[in-house]
């Protein structure tokens, strides 16, 4: 959604689809707090505990390497909207030696088909870094008013994210 609550027309970017996209499980908690880490020590994730990822395993894909750690994840949460539901994309990270190498992309695809399964009319995302991906699929700079409210508010001004939008 562009600040005047117009939504831009999604770009028709293909996005690769990566093996080893699923659903997370509780039992992944650990590793998604640890793949998060450093993500939050940099500040661009917030920190989270274990249990917080327990709670909300519902919400996440994540990318597994066969047999190994979590290499990447994100979390997808759903809000009541204005004219219908809307999602929250949170806590994306991929593991810097996945990083380039189609693992976010894959995570991205996956979370919008998850979002357009449960129909939701829109998504958002905060990002203190470029959102280089997001734009390049369809996310525009939007207003924080248009934006879940009870999201918004959890929102740290200090940190200067900028909010991200996409219709679907």
């Amino acid at each position: 959604m562009t600040a005047a609550g117009t939504c831009p027309a999604p770009l028709s970017v293909p996005l690769p689809t990566v093996p080893g996209v699923r659903p997370a499980r509780r039992e992944d908690a650990a590793e998604l707090a640890a793949l998060s880490g450093p993500f939050a020590r940099s500040g661009a994730l917030r920190e989270r505990p274990v249990s917080l990822y327990a709670a909300h395993a519902d919400e996440f894909l994540v990318v597994r390497a066969s047999g190994g750690p979590v290499e990447g994840a994100v979390g997808l949460r759903v809000h009541p909207g204005g004219s219908g539901p809307v999602g929250v994309v949170y806590n994306f990270c991929v593991a810097g030696h996945r990083q380039g190498f189609g693992v976010g992309a894959g995570l991205l695809r996956a979370v919008l088909d998850r979002a357009r399964d449960r129909s939701l009319d829109a998504l958002f995302t905060a990002t203190i870094g470029s959102g280089r991906l997001f734009l390049r699929h369809g996310f525009a700079p939007t207003a924080a008013h248009l934006a879940p409210p009870a999201w918004t508010r959890s929102l740290d001004p200090r940190r200067g994210a900028r909010i991200l939008a996409r219709p679907l």
